[in-house]
């Protein structure tokens, strides 16, 4: 019980004040209402996801970047990039949405960046120097070197994420996920144990190693099968392109999309998860398959980049 206190209390140190002073909840509210204002970055209906540079939210972060999602895609209609609204942050225990988008007026923006291509797939077992940074050592949440290569033979879910993520459903869902799957084939009766989760940071300026043993703990985690890494943002960067994640610092935010990926014993690019939903049934039955893997011929190759 006091290693359990001593985690919390650590973590909330750590843990920015601009994300941790949040209202209490009654016991009749479940969701939290924010209210905020900011301007139109980018629009995207088919996720219903908007991008918007939002001035500080009372009691719950501070100005940033962020993607939000929206319920109903008739909110977004006559919004365009530029345009300026007042809307509503809906904080759920694992899910947010914004509501009651009011457009108050336009300010010119500069064109969106061009999307550059991604760069090789990971998962290889190429001897190719493009694959260097497969075996470049990170530092984990022990603050000891780790490289993905380190790993051979072993069934590998990997993700990227940071840890101000401040809504329940970005970040925060990925690690439930991890959390989850490893209970799932901790319990599992002959499940496997030639498997590990790897959760990296691309925030390495804040995400210390002390910061991310913090968060694991918070969650719960095993080291002998789930580990942190942080390292120079280059090398998680070039990672990052490898594994189809896009990162981009806006205003203190960072917007990001969504990648867990499964590599399999054998070294081979198995599944891509791209969504951040509840898939913790879906991570333990891919480890469950990848680790039995063989020189790739349980890998499904048609996944592969």
């Amino acid at each position: 019980m006091r290693s359990w206190l001593f985690t919390l209390i650590l973590f909330s140190l750590i843990l920015p004040a601009a994300i941790r002073a949040q209202p209490a909840l009654s016991p009749d509210q479940a969701v939290r209402v924010f209210s905020a204002c900011g301007v139109v970055e980018e629009i995207k209906p088919a996720s219903r996801t908007i991008i918007v540079r939002h001035e500080a939210i009372a009691n719950y972060m501070g100005a940033m970047t962020m993607p939000f999602k929206v319920k109903d895609t008739n909110e977004l209609a006559g919004l365009q990039r530029g345009s300026k609204i007042d809307f509503q942050l809906h904080v759920a225990e694992d899910e947010s949405w914004i509501a009651k988008i009011v457009r108050t007026g336009t300010v010119a923006l500069p064109p969106l960046p061009t999307k550059t291509a991604t760069a090789p797939a990971m998962g290889s077992n190429d001897a190719d120097p493009k694959y260097e940074v497969l075996h470049y050592k990170f530092t984990n949440e022990l603050g000891r070197a780790v490289s993905i290569g380190d790993f051979s033979g072993q069934a590998l879910a990997i993700t990227f994420f940071y840890t101000r993520c401040p809504l329940p459903d970005y970040c925060p869902r990925l690690s439930k996920n991890f959390q989850s799957a490893a209970e799932k084939l901790e319990a599992r009766p002959g499940a496997p144990m030639n498997w590990h989760f790897l959760s990296i940071s691309f925030d390495p300026e804040f995400d210390s190693p002390a910061v991310l043993k913090a968060y694991g703990q918070f969650y719960q985690y095993d080291p002998a099968h789930w580990s942190f890494l942080t390292g120079p943002k280059d090398k998680i960067r070039e990672l990052a392109r490898r594994a189809g994640v896009t990162i981009e610092n806006r205003d203190g935010g960072i917007n990001h999309n969504f990648r867990t990926l499964i590599i399999d014993a054998s070294g081979r690019l198995q599944m891509v998860f791209p969504t951040s939903g509840d898939l913790s049934d879906e991570i333990a039955a891919e480890i469950i398959k990848g680790a039995a893997a063989t020189n790739g011929v349980e890998a499904d190759e048609g996944v592969r980049r």
